[in-house]
C-alpha cells in the first residue's frame, strides 16, 4: 500500500506541512518530512493541487536523502471542446453544470517531467480557467517523462458511479495506473469493484494506496476545523457539528491508518 501525502499547499486539503523535521514544533502542525524521517521512509509520494510547494519539498527531500515523487492533481472536462483555448469557463457562459468534470494525477518521472508538468499546469490555469481536457494533455504528453494515474476518489469512475456523471476519458495516449483505497467509507467496496472491472476490461493496472492528510486519527477534528476555515462562504456558516462537507465521514485518511494496514500485512 503506497502512502500518498498531501500538504497545506493544497489549500483546505491537508494539515501537514513540508517543513524539515528540525523546524517542527512540539504541539504544532506535523510535517510530511518529519513523518518520513521518524518512520524511516526512503521515498515520499507527494500529490498536490498546485506546484507552489515543489521547491520546498525538493530541497528538503534532498537534504534528508529521501526520494521525492511529485504529482499534480488536475481537473479535466470531457465535454466537447468548450474548454479549448477559449479563455472563458463553462459557468461564465451561463450554461448548465458540466457533468463530465473529473480529476487525474500527473506525475513527473524526472527533471524534464517537472518542466512538462509545470507547462501543463500553467496551460490549465492560464488558458483553460482551471479545467483542462485530454487534448491538452496529449499535446504536451511524453510517456518517458510523465505518468498518469487515476485517483480512487474524484475520478471519472467515481463521478459516473456515485454522482451520475457523464465522464468519458481519452486514455489511449498513455498507460494509466488506477489507484484503489480502503478508508472505511460506505461506498469504497462498490467503487473498488467498478475500478477492478474497468481495469480488467481495458488492460490497465491498479495500485493499492492510502491518501494521507493528517498524521493520526485523533487529528481529524483539527483537519475539519482547518477545512471549515479554508471553505468559508458568505451566508453559509460551517461548524464542527455541521461542517457541510460531502464524504468527510472517516478517520482513516492518516499516516496512523497506513501503518496499521502495513503491520497487518
Amino acid at each position: 500500500m503506497l502512502p500518498l501525502f498531501k500538504s497545506h499547499y493544497s489549500i483546505g486539503k491537508s494539515i501537514l506541512t513540508l517543513s524539515p523535521p528540525d523546524q517542527v514544533n512540539s504541539g504544532g502542525a506535523d510535517s510530511v518530512f518529519q513523518i518520513a524521517s521518524e518512520e524511516g521512509l526512503d521515498k515520499v509520494i507527494l500529490i498536490e493541487d498546485a506546484p507552489a510547494g515543489f521547491l520546498e519539498a525538493k530541497n528538503n527531500s534532498e537534504e534528508l536523502g529521501i526520494q521525492l515523487v511529485f504529482g499534480l492533481r488536475l481537473k479535466l472536462s470531457t465535454n466537447g471542446t468548450s474548454w479549448e483555448s477559449s479563455g472563458t469557463s463553462e459557468s461564465s457562459k451561463g450554461s448548465k453544470k458540466d457533468d463530465s468534470i473529473h480529476k487525474v494525477i500527473v506525475f513527473a518521472k524526472d527533471d524534464q517531467g517537472c518542466i512538462l508538468l509545470n507547462n501543463i499546469y500553467s496551460k490549465v490555469f492560464c488558458e483553460f480557467n482551471g479545467i483542462g481536457n485530454y487534448n491538452l494533455l496529449k499535446k504536451h504528453w511524453n510517456g518517458e517523462h510523465l505518468r498518469l494515474c487515476v485517483p480512487f476518489y474524484d475520478s471519472f469512475l467515481f463521478h459516473n458511479t456515485l454522482m451520475f456523471g457523464n465522464c468519458i476519458p481519452e486514455l489511449s495516449f498513455c498507460d494509466p495506473v488506477f489507484f484503489v483505497e480502503k478508508n472505511d467509507l460506505p461506498f469504497d467496496d462498490m467503487l473498488e469493484d467498478k475500478v477492478l472491472k474497468y481495469c480488467k476490461a481495458h488492460g490497465h493496472s491498479t495500485e493499492l494506496t492510502k491518501s494521507i492528510y493528517y498524521k493520526s486519527r485523533d487529528d481529524l477534528e483539527s483537519y475539519q476545523v482547518y477545512k471549515c476555515v479554508c471553505n468559508r462562504r458568505f451566508g453559509r456558516a460551517r461548524s464542527l457539528s455541521n461542517p457541510g462537507f460531502d464524504h468527510l465521514g472517516s478517520r482513516e485518511f492518516c499516516f496512523e491508518s497506513w501503518k496499521d494496514h502495513i503491520n497487518e500485512q
